[in-house]
């Protein structure tokens, strides 16, 4: 079974597309679990939604307090019983084979802990490449939306003092580990918007060219921050 973790935090108009998507799916042995991190937006309608349409398949978990999205995940994962895991943000479009696919490439690569596709962002392609340790090391392209063998996902789980990068931390913490990802060559899911991934802050020639704004600046303070961490600098 694949347990889905999905944190959620005020995006009550993405999350029933991103249900739909996962409904929708070819692999139907699943089971759901939306945190929701203090969400100040509506969310009663889609709730009562997702139960009628997911019965049991679906579960919801609600913070007392907004933590952040390490902190969701972790707590989904705790209440999670998947052999296989894929964190999945609010704002992501699942292709509907994206399931079957994904685990079928875990199955048959017994040497890989998790399996990455390529993606959009927007109307944006994110092509990436067989998995390379040292490419890893140098810049953050793995997406979270990846299923991971739950065997191989740290005891740790998640950093939740880390705010930015957190997929590049969680996917160097297992390279550490001695854990490798595989590539499917494929585009396997869309995010729609939102979110603190790279692509989302600024366009890639700001970084070079215009390295004064404050968005640039946060961009590499944050890479700073997972570099540091790992001893990458």
């Amino acid at each position: 079974m694949v347990s889905i973790i999905i944190p959620l935090y005020n995006q009550a108009d993405k999350i029933k597309k991103c249900l739909l998507s996962i409904q929708n799916q070819t692999y139907q042995n699943y089971e759901i679990v939306v945190v929701n991190d203090r969400s100040t937006d509506e969310l009663i309608k889609i709730i009562e939604w997702s139960k009628n349409e997911f019965g049991i398949k679906i579960e919801w978990m609600h913070n007392q307090e907004n933590h952040g999205a390490p902190y969701s995940r972790n707590k989904g994962f705790r209440k999670s019983k998947g052999e296989f895991l894929l964190f999945c943000d609010a704002d992501i479009i699942l292709e509907p084979d994206a399931l079957e696919t994904m685990l079928k490439t875990l199955k048959e690569n017994l040497q890989a802990s998790y399996a990455y596709p390529s993606h959009l962002h927007g109307r944006k392609l994110f092509k990436l490449w067989p998995f390379d340790a040292e490419k890893l090391k140098q810049i953050p392209h793995i997406h979270s939306t990846a299923i991971i063998r739950r065997e191989h996902f740290p005891m740790l789980g998640w950093d939740e003092n880390i705010t930015r990068f957190q997929d590049w931390d969680l996917w160097l913490t297992m390279l550490e580990e001695g854990h490798t990802g595989i590539w499917i060559d494929r585009v396997l899911f869309q995010i729609k918007g939102g979110g603190h991934t790279m692509s989302s802050w600024l366009p890639s020639f700001t970084y070079k060219w215009l390295p004064f704004l404050p968005g640039v600046k946060k961009y590499k303070k944050a890479m700073e921050i997972v570099k540091k961490k790992h001893k990458l600098n």
